[in-house]
């Protein structure tokens, strides 16, 4: 479904994501996990195109999006329009939400498709209506964020990412902002969604969810891919790569 080819951002003299390859393929679920400072957010960021590469390709089906090269053969991002569409395509989760807090959580859901693919108001009234309840919270339909928890919230934020009708699920860290006991009904929500056949990328510190859900899960660090393979491989105590050994002995 999507394809990145030797994808590199640089920060100055720092290589945040230093020549990544990788496969999305439909319906597959991919937890990438690595220590802070790694390059897991960036590189979702550059998937969504919210960060320009500097170097590298991307593919979606086969086709490359989202840069042509200037004379100088530079990559240079296509104009806002087109970048627009394909992110539409995309749907992102944030850590920390973003939702409308002057929108109901009804009217956070229905944003994306009346402003931006300019549906009917009546079928994506009903399409957010479906969602919210897919996601346990048709009884807040007419909440603000304001009075949500952190958990509602972002419950709200995945109602409002499906409500596009994206091909690929991005969630960077969704719950690094709840508190403790909040964590499990977002969880729950994303597990649900993984029963549906939704394509994901996951960027999580929560080992059991990534043991859980992932079926392909990749250890990042210093802007490389360090493993790519199996949760049971990677949680196995034949583990041997020293990195990542030393990692997961602090967070397990």
């Amino acid at each position: 479904m999507i394809e990145l080819q030797g994808v590199v951002k640089r920060f100055g003299s720092l290589s945040a994501v230093d020549g990544v390859d990788l496969d999305i393929e439909k319906g597959q679920r991919i937890v990438i996990i690595g220590p802070s400072g790694s390059g897991k957010t960036t590189l979702l960021r550059m998937i969504n195109f919210l960060e320009k590469m500097d170097e590298g390709s991307i593919l979606m089906e086969g086709k490359e999006v989202g840069y042509h090269k200037d004379k100088k053969g530079r990559l240079v991002m296509e104009k806002p329009h087109v970048i627009s569409s394909l992110r539409s395509e995309i749907g992102m989760v944030f850590q920390h939400f973003h939702l409308f807090p002057h929108m109901t959580a009804l009217q956070n859901v229905m944003e994306g498709p009346l402003t931006v693919k300019k549906e009917p108001r009546e079928e994506v009234h009903k399409l957010a209506l479906d969602l919210l309840v897919r996601v346990g919270l048709q009884d807040k339909k007419d909440a603000y964020p304001a009075f949500l928890s952190g958990g509602q919230k972002q419950r709200v934020a995945i109602a409002r990412a499906l409500a596009m009708r994206p091909k690929l699920m991005l969630f960077d860290e969704p719950t690094s902002a709840l508190d403790p006991e909040l964590v499990g009904e977002v969880f729950t929500t994303i597990k649900n969604l993984a029963g549906e056949g939704i394509t994901m990328v996951i960027v999580t510190h929560q080992m059991g969810f990534a043991r859980e859900i992932a079926d392909r899960v990749i250890f990042m660090d210093n802007g490389r891919f360090i493993f790519e393979g199996h949760p049971e491989d990677l949680f196995s105590d034949r583990m041997e790569h020293p990195r990542i050994k030393t990692f997961l002995q602090k967070v397990l």
